[in-house]
C-alpha cells in the first residue's frame, strides 16, 4: 500500500519542479530587470509629466506619459491583458468611471489600457511621494482630502470643474483596495458628482489584479496572472436627485459585481471602509 501511495505522489512532485523553477526565474527577472527599469521609468515619467504640464498642454502631458509608463510595466512583466467593452464608449462623451479596487495593478491596467484621457481621484497621501506627488498635482489629478468639511467641498469643487471641462474622471468608490479580492461597499461621492452634472457613470470590472499583487503582499514579488478590464455599458442619467443617485449607484455596483470571476463574487466588507 505504501509503495502504491508513493508512486501516485511522485508525478505531482515532478510536475511542481518546473513551476518552482519558472517562479524562481520570473522573480529573478523581476529583481534584475523589471525593478531597475520600473524605478528609471517612474522617475522619467514624473519629470516628463511635471515639466510638460508646466510648459504645454496639461491634458496631454498629464495623461500620455502615465499611460506609457503603465503599459510598459505590464508588458515588462509579461502579464496578459484582455479588454472588453470599448465599443460602449463615445469618444466625445465625458464619463465618471467607477471600478472595483482589487490591488496595486488596477492603476497600471486602467491607465495603460482604458484608452481614455481622464483624471484620477486619489488619496491625498500620494501627494507626499517624492516626484510622483508633484507630477500628479501638476497633471491636475484630484486629491481627495477628508480632513474637514471645507477640504471635502474643495475636493468636489475641483472634480466638478474637471468634468465641466469635458474631461472624464476615474474613481474607486470602495475607497481602498480589497483585502480579499471581493468587493466592499460603494461610497456616494462619485455618484453625487455624476448626478449633479448629469453625466453618465461607466462601471469597470477588474479581474486578476488581486492575484498579481494583493494588498497584504505589497512588498512581495508580483505573481504572473492574467488581467482583464471589462467596460460595462454606461448608465445615463434618468433624472436628478438623491433617489436617482442611489439607483445609479446600485446599478453600477451590480454591473461591476457581475463582471467578477466566480471566486470573487459576493460582498465582503473591508476593515478600513
Amino acid at each position: 500500500m505504501s509503495n502504491s501511495t508513493s508512486q501516485q505522489q511522485r508525478p505531482t512532485a515532478h510536475r511542481s519542479v518546473p513551476v518552482l523553477l519558472l517562479t524562481f526565474l520570473y522573480n529573478l527577472y523581476t529583481i534584475l530587470i523589471v525593478l531597475p527599469l520600473f524605478a528609471i521609468a517612474s522617475i522619467l515619467t514624473a519629470l516628463t509629466t511635471t515639466i510638460g504640464c508646466q510648459l504645454g498642454n496639461g491634458h496631454f502631458w498629464g495623461y500620455y506619459p502615465g499611460k506609457c509608463w503603465s503599459w510598459l510595466i505590464i508588458r515588462l512583466l509579461f502579464l496578459p491583458v484582455k479588454i472588453e467593452g470599448r465599443e460602449h464608449l463615445d469618444p466625445k462623451q465625458s464619463y465618471v468611471f467607477v471600478s472595483n479596487h482589487q490591488g496595486s495593478f488596477d492603476i497600471f491596467l486602467i491607465y495603460g489600457f482604458l484608452n481614455r484621457n481622464f483624471k484620477w481621484m486619489m488619496k491625498k497621501a500620494i501627494r507626499k511621494i517624492p516626484l510622483v506627488g508633484l507630477a500628479c498635482e501638476k497633471a491636475h489629478h484630484i486629491y481627495v482630502d477628508k480632513s474637514g468639511a471645507s477640504k471635502i467641498k474643495k475636493t468636489y469643487d475641483t472634480a466638478r470643474e474637471t468634468l465641466r471641462e469635458g474631461m472624464s474622471v476615474v474613481v474607486f468608490p470602495e475607497g481602498a483596495r480589497s483585502f480579499t479580492g471581493h468587493m466592499g461597499k460603494f461610497r456616494r461621492g462619485a455618484f453625487m458628482l455624476a448626478d449633479e452634472l448629469q453625466l453618465p457613470v461607466c462601471p469597470l470590472t477588474i479581474n486578476g489584479s488581486f492575484n498579481v499583487m494583493p494588498r497584504t503582499k505589497d512588498w512581495h514579488f508580483p505573481v504572473w496572472h492574467r488581467l482583464s478590464l471589462t467596460i460595462h455599458k454606461p448608465i445615463f442619467p434618468k433624472g436628478k436627485g438623491t433617489e436617482f443617485e442611489k439607483q445609479t449607484m446600485a446599478e453600477a455596483y451590480n454591473s461591476v459585481m457581475s463582471g467578477l470571476t466566480p471566486e470573487y463574487q459576493g460582498f465582503v466588507e473591508n476593515p478600513d471602509q
